[in-house]
């Protein structure tokens, strides 16, 4: 815009010099040669209406000035050497600080080669182009604020389905595959990518499906043989003619399928939790006598490696949910601290209200866990090498605690260190008193 307008207004003053030249040269032809005395009168008359008429100057081909008789323009005004051009030339000049314009135009007038000059100030137009970029650094913050504000909101906009889309996929998880982000029939991208992650999601329903009836029916199926081992390995070790090794052997086998047993159990009520299968109702729960009877249940295994065990737990704090779920989520935690805190260890239990929550809390000094390992604590089957793969248990403990803790709608959660012991907490809410069943997600 300022290159423009700079442009422009040298333009004009060029066009405005042209026509200044133009009619001293029509001013002169209307005056009778055979009358100089009437020319000069009619040329100074001419002068003295234009503006800047004093810088308007003929001369003859030898550079003798013929109009005006004298010279009405300051005596030390750099006028450009008076030589005849081919053509029109303009000139830039410089007088007392002052930017001029000069043009000399060569022309035939009466069969005599005349040379017009024709001088005109630029200040005019410098001062124009001052006001104007005045007036642009001036608007120049608020136009980039409008334009930063107008773009914001545009891009807010435009990316509003992309906000939509993001918030329903955060919203499907594991347990709602069934679920599709919405589609805008309107041809854009973005019906596009949902039709696209939709497909996703279809293919990701059928292969979960599959891997969810394969483990709720290999593990229902497992179970029957699994039976008959126990009992027959029960049955063999009632026998008073079974010899040593065979005993031995037997007692074996029957641990190792109760192990079986127990993994299979766990198997099937996450592969139920997993189908949608598992209506848990809930009714009043007092968190405080759970925690009294696990660590009741808790002493004799943490007597015979040790372990100091205390219990600070408040009178009494109720919450809705099932006891039986949550006496399971109590007591894996606290074996899962007997488990992994050497012999002679400390393990304080607690339970205590904040508010409107109840937090319960297993803290051990135990082998605790590696800090990378700790967002993998709760997946299925999970054990941190090296020292957990050397314990007991299925590997499904912890994961069946964090279904559990879901399914109350608390927050469980772990802090560790390797070498420095753990701290499960989980964190009740007190609030849950219209809540009847639960079905997990």
């Amino acid at each position: 815009m300022w290159a423009d307008l700079a442009y422009s207004l040298s333009q004009g003053r060029d066009r405005t010099l042209t026509r200044r030249a133009a009619r001293a040269i029509e001013a002169l032809a209307t005056t009778p040669a055979g009358e100089p005395g009437k020319r000069s009168a009619r040329y100074l008359e001419f002068t003295d209406a234009t503006p800047e008429g004093n810088l308007i100057l003929v001369y003859n081909a030898q550079g003798r000035l013929l109009y005006p008789n004298s010279s009405q323009a300051p005596p030390d005004f750099p006028w450009p050497a008076v030589v005849r051009p081919p053509s029109d030339r303009f000139h830039s000049v410089d007088f007392h600080g002052r930017k001029f314009r000069v043009l000399q135009r060569p022309v035939v007038f009466e069969g005599e080669a005349l040379n017009v000059v024709v001088g005109g100030q630029l200040d005019d137009n410098r001062q124009m182009l001052a006001r104007f970029s005045a007036g642009l650094i001036g608007a120049t913050p608020i136009l980039l604020l409008v334009s930063a504000l107008a773009g914001y909101f545009m891009t807010r906009r435009a990316l509003q389905p992309v906000g939509r889309l993001t918030a329903a996929l955060r919203s499907i998880t594991i347990g709602n595959l069934s679920e599709r982000l919405p589609s805008r029939q309107n041809g854009d991208e973005f019906e596009r990518l949902s039709e696209t992650c939709n497909e996703m999601l279809g293919r990701l329903e059928t292969a979960v499906a599959q891997i969810k009836r394969f483990t709720a029916d290999a593990s229902h199926e497992l179970r029957s043989p699994i039976s008959y081992i126990q009992m027959v390995a029960e049955y063999a070790l009632r026998s008073s003619k079974l010899e040593a090794d065979s005993h031995e052997a037997f007692e074996e086998i029957l641990a190792e399928s109760q192990d079986a047993t127990r993994l299979l159990e766990d198997m099937l009520v996450l592969a139920r939790a997993d189908s949608g299968h598992v209506d848990i109702p809930f009714e009043a729960a007092d968190l405080a006598e759970l925690m009294r009877e696990s660590f009741e249940r808790a002493r004799i295994p943490a007597k015979a490696k040790g372990h100091r065990l205390q219990l600070h737990c408040v009178e009494h704090l109720e919450v809705r949910g099932d006891r039986a779920s949550l006496s399971r989520l109590v007591w894996t935690l606290l074996d899962n601290a007997i488990k992994y805190t050497p012999d002679g260890g400390a393990i304080d239990l607690s339970l205590d209200r904040d508010g409107e929550s109840g937090r319960l809390r297993v803290q051990d000094n135990g082998i605790g866990i590696a800090e990378e390992l700790l967002p993998r604590i709760f997946d299925r089957f999970f054990r941190a090498d090296p020292a957990r793969a050397q314990g007991e248990g299925t590997g499904l403990g912890l994961a069946i605690a964090k279904w559990i803790a879901d399914v109350h709608h608390a927050d469980l959660s772990v802090e560790s260190r390797a070498g420095a012991g753990t701290i499960f907490m989980v964190v009740f809410p007190l609030d849950l008193q219209g809540v009847r069943s639960t079905r997990p997600s």
